[in-house]
């Protein structure tokens, strides 16, 4: 007997979706498929509805333990549950100290215990005093680490291309996984040293600050890297059609190379920071409409592999313009509670991609890449 069976529904896997009952017992799915003879103490009619696997949510910041001023576990997990999303894969920065080591991964373990709605997993940092710590923090559990090539709040570190190298020499050897926040720093200083001479930086100073070819730069580096070492890399938070091409290219090559976007990137433009200012600032920041409408391209066909919510909350003042400036206004945009719903919205209701979108991009290809799967 299940404790609940959902009927008359239309389950969606990342192959297809099917008419089909779910079985629920003791909290988790029992059993998919024709359930009309079995009993259960609570039926949910289900007609008409898709039923979904839960999303993977594979890039958020939670900021907990350390930063909690802008958002704690509990309230984070809780957004995302609300949202569809039923496990976290949670950034080693906005913590304090950094998940730099096994005991950073045990005690930020140990603060997060009994306080999350969903499952979650840890990226692993990636700095350039703990690359002889990774393969520990792989066998407890990291599903990834991540590099900063680009500029970094200073909680955090932007690796060389030297010092990345080595993160990605040593992460080679035992299989692991490293994520990209691939932005040029040299070109983005540059362009901000030079704009901030020039009298008060504006808006649109800020986007031409980090334009696409720091993330082009970067890109390149990131995909010779890894077809020179072998190295598993992960392209996070693509932002431009130019990029995603570039990715394409490479994984036609065979590289080990994947990636993901984010809503925002798929459903604003620059116009909406130059009109609304810094509630819209993201690092890479959004791009022109036809960029943005191009890059739908690259999530229909899969070289865009997983969305996520690159979820970065924060207290209203640290977005103060006035206060902060274009440059020092925080960049982070909350998306953890809206990402599949807005997915749904904008790829099956108005572009009429087939719903098992839905499963690939948002819950087998994330839990694939971070090796989640079969869990997930």
């Amino acid at each position: 007997m299940f404790d609940t069976i959902i009927y008359g529904g239309t389950a969606v896997f990342e192959d297809g979706a099917v008419r089909a009952g779910i079985g629920v017992k003791d909290g988790k799915i029992a059993a998919v498929g024709e359930l009309s003879g079995e009993e259960a103490l609570r039926y949910v009619d289900a007609r008409g509805c898709c039923l979904l696997p839960g999303a993977v949510d594979c890039h958020a910041h939670l900021n907990d333990p350390g930063f909690t001023w802008r958002e704690d576990f509990e309230t984070g997990t809780a957004a995302a549950a609300a949202g569809g999303v039923t496990t976290v894969i949670d950034m080693p920065l906005q913590n304090r100290p950094p998940l730099f080591d096994k005991k950073a991964f045990d005690a930020k373990l140990a603060t997060l215990d009994g306080r999350a709605a969903v499952d979650y997993a840890f990226w692993g940092a990636a700095l350039d005093y703990n690359i002889d710590d990774l393969e520990e923090l792989d066998a407890a559990g990291c599903a990834a680490y991540k590099i900063f090539l680009g500029p970094v709040s200073d909680d955090y570190q932007t690796l060389t291309h030297e010092t990345a190298e080595k993160v990605a020499e040593k992460a080679a050897k035992f299989g692991g996984l490293i994520g990209f926040h691939a932005e040029d720093y040299d070109i983005i200083k540059g362009l901000e040293a030079k704009f901030s001479a020039e009298g008060a930086p504006t808006r649109r100073n800020f986007l031409d600050s980090r334009p696409v070819e720091a993330e082009l730069a970067a890109v390149r580096f990131v995909l010779g890297l890894s077809e020179r070492l072998g190295v598993r890399a992960h392209i996070c938070h693509v932002s431009h059609p130019a990029v995603a091409e570039l990715i394409a290219e490479a994984q036609r090559r065979g590289a080990p190379v994947t990636a993901e976007t984010c809503m925002h990137y798929l459903i604003f433009s620059e116009k909406e920071l130059l009109e609304k200012g810094m509630i819209f600032k993201c690092a890479p920041p959004l791009r022109s409409e036809e960029a943005r409408d191009a890059l739908w391209d690259y999530v229909k066909n899969g070289v865009l592999a997983a969305i996520c919510s690159d979820h970065s909350p924060c207290r209203a003042d640290e977005k103060d313009e006035a206060a902060h400036g274009v440059f020092g206004a925080w960049g982070g945009i909350s998306g953890i509670q809206s990402t599949a719903q807005l997915f749904y919205e904008y790829a099956v209701n108005r572009k009429k991609y087939p719903v098992e979108i839905m499963a690939r991009e948002l819950s087998a290809n994330p839990a694939k890449i971070f090796g989640l799967y079969g869990q997930k």
